[in-house]
C-alpha cells in the first residue's frame, strides 16, 4: 500500500468524525495498523497530510494552532 492510498483511507475515517472533534493522525487507524507502519512512513504521512491541510486540500480539517503533543504530533480539528 502506498502513501496516497493510506491518505485516502484517512480521509474516509475523517468523514466519520464529529464536527469540532480533535484528532491525531494515529487516531484515524486501528491501533495495530498504525503501529505496523514503518516509522519513516508515519513521519511522511504527517508531513504530507499537514502540507495538504495547509494547502486546503482537506477543507473539512484545520490544524490546531500551535498545539503539538510532546512526541511532536500535530493535532487537527474537523470543521
Amino acid at each position: 500500500m502506498n502513501i496516497q492510498e493510506i491518505i485516502e483511507q484517512m480521509k474516509a475515517h475523517i468523514n466519520n468524525l464529529n464536527v469540532n472533534e480533535e484528532f491525531l493522525i494515529r487516531d484515524l487507524f486501528y491501533g495495530y495498523k498504525w503501529n505496523r507502519l514503518d516509522k519513516n512512513i508515519r513521519i511522511q504521512l504527517g508531513q504530507i497530510f499537514l502540507n495538504q491541510v495547509n494547502n486546503n486540500l482537506h477543507p473539512q480539517v484545520k490544524p490546531k494552532k500551535m498545539e503539538k503533543k510532546g512526541n511532536n504530533q500535530q493535532k487537527y480539528i474537523k470543521v
